[in-house]
Formats: C-alpha cells, sequence, structure tokens
C-alpha cells in the first residue's frame, strides 16, 4: 500500500506513509546500477546518486538525532554542512552508503515513536520545533532531492 492508499484519517499515519514511500523511492534510484555509475558527477555540483542518497542519511540524523534526540552533529560524527553531506569518500559504496541509510532511517522512526506531533523539540539551531514540524520538513527534502535522483537515474541509464 502506497501513501495515496491510505484511508485513515489520521494525520500521522498518512505523513509516515508519505516518508516512507519517499525514503524507499530515493533508495531505489540506485537498484541495478554500479558503484562507478552512482558516483558518476552529471553536474557542476557534488551531487551524485550515491551523494544524494549520503545527503539524506546525514538530513535524517540531523532532524531526528540532533534536533529531535539532542545530540550534537559532533556527538553523532556528522559533518557542519548539508554540502559536505553530498561529498563521498574514496571508500563509499552503494552497499555501505545503504547500509547507512538503513540505519538513519531505523533510528528516525524509534526517535519519534513516542512523542506526538505537537511535541516540542529544542535542540534545533534556529530554535524550537515541533515533531510536525520536523517530519514536513524530512518529507519536503525527501521529495526534493528524490526528484533530483529521479532524473541523474534517467541521465546515467541514457547512457
Amino acid at each position: 500500500m502506497g501513501p495515496f492508499d491510505v484511508l485513515v484519517d489520521d494525520e500521522r499515519t498518512q505523513l509516515e506513509a508519505f516518508i516512507e514511500n519517499y525514503r524507499t523511492a530515493v533508495e531505489r534510484t540506485l537498484d541495478g546500477l554500479t558503484d562507478e555509475q552512482a558516483r558518476r558527477r552529471l553536474v557542476p555540483s557534488a551531487t551524485t546518486l550515491l551523494g544524494l542518497l549520503k545527503h539524506v542519511t546525514w538530513m535524517q540524523r540531523v532532524w531526528f538525532e540532533e534536533c529531535i534526540g539532542g545530540r550534537s552533529r559532533r556527538e553523532l560524527g556528522l559533518v557542519n554542512s548539508p554540502d559536505e553531506s553530498f561529498r563521498l569518500a574514496d571508500d563509499d559504496t552503494i552497499v555501505g552508503v545503504r547500509e547507512a541509510y538503513r540505519q538513519a532511517c531505523a533510528t528516525a522512526r524509534t526517535t519519534v515513536a513516542h512523542l506526538p506531533l505537537d511535541a516540542v523539540v529544542t535542540s534545533h539551531r534556529g530554535g524550537p520545533r515541533t515533531v510536525h514540524w520536523v517530519y514536513l520538513q524530512v518529507l519536503r527534502e525527501l521529495a526534493h532531492h528524490c526528484g533530483h535522483a529521479d532524473i541523474l537515474r534517467e541521465q546515467i541509464l541514457a547512457d
């Protein structure tokens, strides 16, 4: 069942369904590709398919582990800026980045499982946010980057 099939009129269920749909979609853009293809730069920025998955891993860790969980980026071993989060290390592979991504998603689910949408979290650099706000921000970013990934994948497969 996809997010458009959710018949429950519960806002949290709907938000989580959309987030899960985009989590799956962005990861699937790497299906059937080689590491070389996933690392291929097709635009002037550092954006690659593998870099996008690495970035959305970082993004979810920032929102769920830092903002909601209250741990600092330094404590979490995260780079400080979004731009840095796209950068690939020489040893980054589809398998390794996917594993980190899946772990970040699992941790995110656990982190918010006990919190209502209207819970206020105070560890965001810009000030307090509600869990609802964080869900919408994560959904926005996942959808945004999923579109980028779709276009890059289409270019890679056209070669």
